[in-house]
């Protein structure tokens, strides 16, 4: 939680100047302006703070009515002014910290259902919050970048990504992966004819979330690297 506060308050200070015309620019994310990124980052917010009231009182609270009413939200919020959105993130993203400090320690563990079916304890609620925060806070190409992630964040992101991208069948060819600051080795697809690419862990991850085209990184292997789909442009 104070992690996520940390997050957040970085967010809020990077957006707090932006005008109507900055919302109305693209962010990095195919289709989407920065409106669209603030206006999902306060609907993700809204829904992190269902999830814990459900964990928290028993009472079912989904995150959101479906993935079309997310889609739709986002949509119908993104050409909001500069002003207006500025609030909404600000406030949902103050009601979500609410929510998480209100938790009694025993309901961490009650178990929330996402959009998409999965089951997790609530504890992932706020590791996801912020996620979306950092990540996100990257995409509205405001001059933070994923060097400026954490670096335990990225640790652990790396981990996870990894293993998201293996499970979901979408490794764009057998690599394994060198992190140069750290030592930190982990294995994209088959090992079998693996090239070997390497890099900081957080350009690494960056490529792997589809937020970097992979020119940063070194590779035994000709040619530019094949880009992977945005994960997190949720």
């Amino acid at each position: 939680i104070k992690e996520l506060g940390a997050a957040t308050d970085s967010l809020l200070d990077g957006i707090g100047r932006l005008t109507d015309a900055d919302v109305r620019g693209p962010s990095l994310l195919p289709g989407w302006t920065r409106g669209h990124v603030l206006t999902h980052l306060a609907r993700n917010a809204d829904g992190g703070t269902r999830l814990l009231g459900w964990a928290r009182t028993g009472t079912a609270s989904y995150e959101y009515q479906g993935v079309a009413a997310r889609a739709e939200a986002i949509e119908e919020g993104a050409g909001r002014s500069a002003v207006v959105l500025l609030a909404d993130v600000s406030a949902a993203s103050a009601a979500f910290a609410e929510a998480a400090a209100v938790m009694p320690p025993d309901c961490w563990q009650h178990l929330i259902t996402w959009t998409t079916g999965q089951q997790e304890p609530a504890a992932g609620v706020v590791r996801s919050r912020l996620a979306e925060v950092l990540i996100h806070h990257v995409d509205l190409d405001l001059g933070f970048g994923p060097g400026c992630w954490p670096p335990w964040f990225v640790r652990e992101m790396l981990a996870t990504t990894v293993t998201r991208v293996n499970e979901r069948g979408l490794a764009p060819l057998p690599a394994t992966l060198h992190a140069a600051d750290t030592g930190h080795v982990c294995q994209l697809g088959d090992a079998a004819d693996a090239i070997q690419i390497s890099g900081t862990e957080a350009d690494l991850l960056a490529w792997l979330l589809g937020r970097s085209d992979g020119a940063h990184l070194h590779r035994n292997h000709p040619g530019p690297l094949p880009p992977l789909p945005s994960i997190y442009y949720t």
